[in-house]
């Protein structure tokens, strides 16, 4: 079983219209193809047919339990006639499982992963929500690559390092997902357009994967929930499919980014390979760090513990040491740390409304008499 992450933190790239195009162009090949749609928008979901499925990903991700995934998957709803992927549907219930996932000190990162075992599917895709909480975190888990989508525009392209570097931070932890490559979606002939995807190609080079161009009729098959065969003739139909099987032809061999990650022939590539496992346990980088409980920097990923760390020796035989006199300088125990700032603002003074009824009742008054004197000069 393959299984391929479709992710970016960066929303409205067009991440649900990669996956259901990649959907479509494996399904075509002849292979068995399940949708995970873990956006709690389950665009993915209505794409392929199904609104308010039920088993959905949300009771799946409800409990750690081994196979569960199996229970909810249900066939899409595109044309008999043609490629028909399974699903596991969405639901906007995932917004609030989210946070009772990290009360799982456990199973929060992998419960997707559990849930999948046992699928007898050729491909699962799974379609990450626009963030990088715990459920994009259990798609990269549960993944064996992972694909980034974006389009050629500037909040877009400079959203793919941060998810570049969270692929491959999860990636140094596990061994996977390895990075299958970046989609560049609605590529259109703009001068704008042009300059990005030129940004694009000199930034990641080899590891852009076939882009995919800007055409109605894509947008036309999501809002009719079924596939880009199945419009016909429809102008620009055929030609948006065939790129899609040219971007599943080039996943499917599995050979465009073999190269990058190995390589160090230019600076981009440099970091890639100090992204790697290699890497990072050349830059003195542990992975298996839990995450600091007060301060430090952010070195975990969302959903590891928290575990405190024990003092080091310095800090012991300072604290060992007789405190000094505060007249000589040193500095006084109730000095402001990180535990004495309020976390919070203090309550409004209850006093500042009531002056601004008071004074808006003065101005109502004072107006009234004027518009009196007024009228009695008129008389």
């Amino acid at each position: 079983m393959q299984s391929i992450a479709v992710v970016n933190q960066k929303g409205g790239v067009g991440k649900t219209t990669i996956t259901l195009g990649i959907a479509e162009a494996a399904a075509a090949s002849g292979l068995k193809v399940l949708v995970v749609d873990l956006d709690p928008q389950a665009n993915a979901s209505s794409g392929l047919g199904i609104w308010n499925g039920t088993p959905s990903i949300d009771d799946v991700m409800a409990e750690p339990r081994a196979g569960s995934a199996s229970e909810a998957i249900c066939r899409s709803r595109w044309p008999e006639d043609g490629p028909l992927p399974d699903l596991i549907p969405g639901s906007h219930l995932l917004a609030n499982r989210e946070p009772l996932l990290a009360a799982d000190p456990v199973g929060a990162q992998d419960r997707l992963k559990l849930a999948l075992a046992g699928v007898a599917h050729d491909l699962v895709l799974i379609d990450c929500p626009p963030s990088l909480g715990l459920l994009s975190i259990n798609g990269l888990f549960a993944a064996e690559r992972a694909v980034i989508v974006t389009e050629p525009a500037a909040w877009a392209a400079d959203g793919v390092d941060l998810i570049h570097n969270t692929v491959q931070r999860v990636s140094g932890r596990l061994g996977t997902p390895r990075l299958g490559g970046i989609i560049m979606n609605r590529v259109g002939r703009t001068r704008d357009n042009r300059y990005w995807s030129e940004q694009l190609r000199e930034r990641f080079g080899s590891l852009l994967l076939p882009q995919i161009q800007l055409r109605a009729a894509v947008a036309e098959a999501s809002g009719q929930s079924t596939t880009l065969r199945a419009l016909g003739k429809r102008p620009g139909a055929a030609e948006a499919a065939a790129q899609f099987d040219a971007l599943w032809d080039a996943l499917s061999t599995d050979q465009t980014h073999q190269g990058a990650l190995e390589s160090q022939g230019t600076p981009h590539k440099r970091q890639l390979l100090l992204l790697t496992r290699e890497g990072v346990a050349m830059a003195g980088y542990d992975p298996n760090r839990p995450r600091p409980t007060d301060s430090g920097s952010f070195i975990g990923l969302p959903g590891d513990p928290l575990v405190s760390h024990p003092e080091p020796d310095s800090q012991k035989t300072q604290q060992d040491e007789p405190e000094s006199d505060p007249a000589a300088g040193a500095e006084d125990e109730t000095s402001p740390t990180l535990q004495s700032v309020p976390q919070t603002a203090p309550p409004l003074d209850r006093r500042v409304p009531m002056m601004a009824v008071l004074g808006s009742i003065c101005g109502l008054a004072l107006f009234l008499l004027v518009w009196r004197r007024l009228l009695g000069r008129r008389r």
